[in-house]
């Protein structure tokens, strides 16, 4: 990439002249006329030097090996360095992107690496919530991001099979008389046991009998309790496959829980763990964080305990050079104590467990309550947000196949692309309306960008026109500016675990590429009508590329 390669000029540059080795910032100007990248390396060590910043850049520059692709450095006002490239860099960087097709933008790096994501996470026996939406929509891109860096990916969904919710939602179908194999009787029976939990003494003891009735496989309970589980796992797997998601391998709490008992005696026995008050703790405040229980007072293993057995259980299924889990942002507390926690008991694990958080969402409006007053779950969210989608391409003169089809493309682009355009760990607005536009900063815009250059290339084939390089225009166009520059995007949004650099990305190379099309007529039968045509496709393959590593489909027509 030539960020890499003007990072190492510069740099030797900066070592010629006797200077520290720091850190060389490389950024592009939001200006064009100021270049391609700028770096302010001389503002940096201007004190070391005893030189005003103006004037060591005017050294830096002189002692610079300027490399064959890049035209010209320039110093721009205090002290900044402006790197312009070539011509010829710019029109073979389109070239470079029609022979690599699917594969522009991925590299290699990671080759050999195996990697495990873990997300979603739905309990069975309880709705499937707007954080399991989340959890998906940033785990499947991070997995993707992984995949296009060559790593070896395995897909991880880790369920709550065994708990509280289930207990809650048992003694909700014994009360009401439901029927376990209709997922609106399981998604009512929780609701009304988590409300007698939180309302009901009596209520509540029967329920935490319940509980470990659960973790006993009472014969009472079992079958009702086997229906109740096929039926949720069941239905998430619909979920799944309209959001694109595939797993390798499903692990539930009720696998994790004996490893994770072990686990937890075993860190007894070695100082890890200590009783207090019947209960098996880790007293975190010596290293500076904070106590949790692991096994309660009546023996049964909590969430943390389980979550030992969990990394344990993955590392025997798939042993893994990284596993990352994304869940909210509230759990990163939770994550530092089991992370340090599994240091001790599995130091083979140290280094190896990455934890990616997710925000909160709210509705632009304020309100997270369905007309039926309760909270809006991440199912219904999808499916009021594709019933919307429904309506917009309603009208479209399309089969009506196909018209579903693009319904369900741009509703779930319209949900994603509102996640993932947040830095991780941040709270989203969702506004439904403008998730869905097909003008600004949306999904179903990206989408529309890329159906626009389809339909150029469609255009060009029955008139038997094809892309070429050879003959390109004298100065370069804003979108040629942009398009290099995906690769680099790509490997920060990995390094950073933050799908948000692709979509602000992809929102510049959308407006870049709109606002060039509104003007060049591309097929005017000229000498430079096959490069603006490669110009065309090179931004359809690199807009499709984008959205495949944030799971979003690309459509060939809207």
């Amino acid at each position: 990439m030539m960020i890499d390669t003007l990072t190492k000029a510069i740099d030797a540059a900066v070592d010629s002249l006797g200077l520290s080795k720091v850190p060389i910032e490389l950024e592009h100007p939001s200006d064009r006329t100021h270049g391609d990248f700028a770096t302010n390396v001389a503002l940096v060590l201007a004190k070391e030097a005893g030189q005003a910043p103006r004037a060591l850049a005017e050294r830096i520059v002189a002692s610079l090996d300027l490399p064959p692709d890049v035209d010209r450095a320039e110093i721009a006002g205090p002290g900044f360095i402006n790197f312009t490239l070539s011509r010829t860099f710019l029109r073979d960087s389109i070239r470079d992107i029609l022979a690599r097709g699917d594969r522009w933008g991925a590299h290699d790096a990671l080759a050999g690496k195996r990697v495990m994501v873990e997300h979603t996470q739905p309990n069975p026996f309880k709705p499937f919530h707007i954080g399991h939406l989340m959890s998906n929509t940033i785990g499947e891109s991070i997995s993707r991001l992984y995949e296009f860096s060559g790593a070896d990916v395995r897909r991880a969904n880790y369920q709550g099979d065994v708990g509280l919710h289930v207990a809650k939602c048992l003694w909700g179908l014994k009360r009401l008389g439901g029927n376990p194999r209709s997922i609106e009787d399981l998604g009512n029976a929780y609701v009304a046991g988590n409300r007698a939990y939180e309302d009901d003494a009596h209520a509540k003891a029967e329920i935490v009998q319940f509980n470990k009735m659960v973790y006993d496989h009472a014969a009472d309970i079992a079958e009702v309790y086997r229906i109740g589980r096929e039926v949720s796992l069941e239905h998430f797997e619909g979920i799944y496959q309209l959001l694109g998601s595939t797993f390798d391998y499903y692990f539930f709490e009720s696998a994790s829980q004996a490893p994770g008992r072990a686990m937890v005696k075993e860190g007894l026995a070695d100082g890890v763990f200590t009783e207090s008050e019947g209960a098996i703790v880790f007293k975190g405040e010596e290293e500076g964080l904070h106590t949790r229980v692991f096994l309660t007072s009546e023996g049964l293993p909590t969430y943390e305990a389980k979550e030992l057995g969990l990394a344990q259980l993955k590392a025997e299924k798939w042993p893994f050079d990284l596993s990352i889990t994304t869940t909210a942002v509230e759990q990163e507390a939770y994550f530092t104590v089991i992370f340090a926690v599994l240091a001790r008991l599995r130091p083979e694990l140290a280094g190896k467990l990455v934890h990616v958080p997710h925000g909160m969402m709210v509705l632009s409006t304020g309100k997270m309550s369905s007309r039926k007053g309760n909270i809006i779950t991440g199912e219904s969210l999808l499916r009021e947000t594709l019933e919307l989608a429904r309506k917009k391409v309603a009208e479209r003169d399309l089969p009506s196949g196909e018209k579903e089809a693009i319904a369900q493309a741009v509703g779930v682009a319209g949900i994603k692309f509102s996640i993932l355009k947040q830095k991780a760990g941040k709270n989203i607005t969702f506004d439904p309306t403008q998730s869905l536009s097909f003008e600004g900063d949306s999904g179903p815009y990206l989408e529309y960008a890329h159906t626009r250059a389809v339909s150029v290339l469609a255009k060009a084939h029955e008139a038997n026109v094809e892309p070429s390089t050879e003959l390109a225009p004298r100065d370069a166009t804003a979108l040629e500016q942009l398009l290099y520059r995906f690769p680099e995007v790509v490997l920060r949004a990995r390094e950073a675990h933050e799908p948000h650099y692709i979509t602000t990305y992809l929102t510049e190379l959308a407006s870049a590429w709109n606002s060039w099309y509104a003007t060049e007529k591309i097929l005017d039968g000229s000498a430079l009508a096959p490069f603006k045509l490669a110009l065309a496709k090179a931004f359809a393959q690199t807009m499709k590329n984008g959205l495949w590593l944030l799971g979003i489909k690309a459509p060939e027509r809207m």
